[in-house]
């Protein structure tokens, strides 16, 4: 115990040292850690929220924003395509499954998705209580949905036109919670699903709404285009498709391109091309807190060999009345174990609470979703890795206590 109060006292007798060892430390720590996130969370959207999607069917703009709005749920739908023409994409031979989807509403900020029930088979998701979507108006909602907001089974509120939890435009109807889903640690978990006659029944009676006072011709041309007994002109945001075979991957988005007035993305592809966009990005970061990682362990080896010296005449007195060479090195290693305990929490702590508050502060908690945990392991291997460093930074600077003259240390002081 007498070792550590007087490592701590060394660290608290040079204040400005031990700020500038622990703020460095632990900025290169949080970039490390900061970097091996994003990967892992890239990793965790590819390897999960793609599920079975093999290709997005959607409006004709940016791929990558087609697959990011439909598939991850993380960016605003380019527009919308005639249900009817997706409907013939789906009786192709190459197509196994096709799922359609429609959303532009929220509450509270989650967002509400119009679909089939064999959207849940898309993330192997099952339902923890409740019952599937029968009924115009009824819903089931994600596990963290339930949680956030405290939903239940029975329990009705009103949706909110667009996909932020600012807008004030309210839909009249009352959308009723008739399941909840199982966690499963994917985008389904932040969802509101229902059908995709709900979303239709929603806009029709508010376009309704809208054109009440317009010229009777007028009004009855628009209600015939919305016509829920058919999906002549019904619209979807886009659809999910997955292939029987990989010839599929060659032909199929080619001719959806080329063909029709739709856009055919693939998931996968879209998603490594904004990976290695970004690669380079990651990796310059990567350097900069290596880099900022060896500065932090040489300032704190030249804090700890300055100390040493500086502190000699002490050092050979403790040596005088009976400490070893051995709990003179002791203080030493645990100084720079303290700088790393609490340059660690600090690093850690900025990482867990960092986004949240980012996100927060950008209106944008929706988005949260896309970072997974840091598995306790990675965080541990980095911490290992520092420690090591600082360890062969105390055996550097411990080398004038090794080659220490007692005698002439003393002589000299007086």
């Amino acid at each position: 115990m007498m070792i550590w109060k007087t490592s701590l006292y060394n660290l608290k007798s040079k204040p400005l040292y031990t700020i500038l060892n622990i703020f460095s430390l632990s900025l290169s720590m949080l970039l490390l850690l900061g970097i091996r996130q994003l990967k892992i969370s890239f990793e965790h959207q590819v390897a999960h929220n793609l599920g079975n999607i093999d290709l997005v069917i959607g409006a004709k703009g940016s791929p990558l924003q087609l697959v990011l709005s439909s598939v991850l749920h993380l960016d605003n739908p380019i527009g919308n395509i005639l249900y009817e023409e997706a409907k013939k994409i789906s009786k192709n031979p190459m197509v196994k499954t096709a799922v359609p989807i429609s959303y532009g509403d929220h509450y509270k900020g989650y967002r509400i998705v119009g679909t089939t029930n064999d959207f849940m088979t898309l993330y192997d998701a099952k339902l923890e209580r409740g019952q599937k979507v029968d009924n115009v108006l009824e819903v089931i909602i994600g596990s963290t949905v339930a949680a956030e907001l405290q939903l239940d089974i029975g329990d009705t509120f009103l949706s909110s036109h667009g996909l932020t939890e600012h807008s004030i435009e309210v839909h009249a109807e009352k959308l009723t919670v008739v399941g909840i889903l199982k966690p499963t640690r994917k985008v389904i978990d932040h969802l509101i699903i229902t059908g995709l006659e709900s979303i239709w029944d929603i806009h029709h009676h508010e376009n309704e709404m809208m054109d009440e006072h317009k010229e009777h011709d007028h009004e009855e041309e628009h209600r015939k285009e919305f016509d829920t007994e058919g999906h002549e002109e019904k619209e979807i945001t886009s659809l999910l498709v997955s292939f029987r075979n990989p010839v599929a991957f060659l032909n199929l988005p080619r001719k959806i391109n080329e063909e029709t007035n739709m856009q055919a993305a693939l998931p996968k592809y879209e998603l490594n091309k904004l990976y290695n966009y970004l690669s380079l990005g990651i990796d310059t970061i990567a350097v900069i807190a290596y880099l900022i990682l060896m500065i932090s362990v040489m300032t704190i080896f030249i804090s700890l060999y300055k100390m040493v010296k500086e502190r000699s005449f002490d050092l050979a007195l403790l040596r005088t009345y009976g400490a070893s060479n051995f709990q003179l090195i002791q203080m030493i290693l645990f100084e720079g174990l303290i700088i790393v305990m609490i340059a660690f929490i600090i690093g850690v702590l900025v990482l867990k609470i960092g986004a949240n508050v980012v996100f927060e502060l950008l209106g944008q908690k929706d988005k949260v979703h896309m970072f997974v945990t840091l598995p306790f392991q990675e965080i541990l291997q980095i911490g290992v890795v520092v420690v090591i460093l600082i360890i062969l930074t105390v055996l550097l600077a411990i080398i004038p206590i090794i080659k220490m003259n007692i005698s002439t240390i003393l002589n000299n002081e007086k």
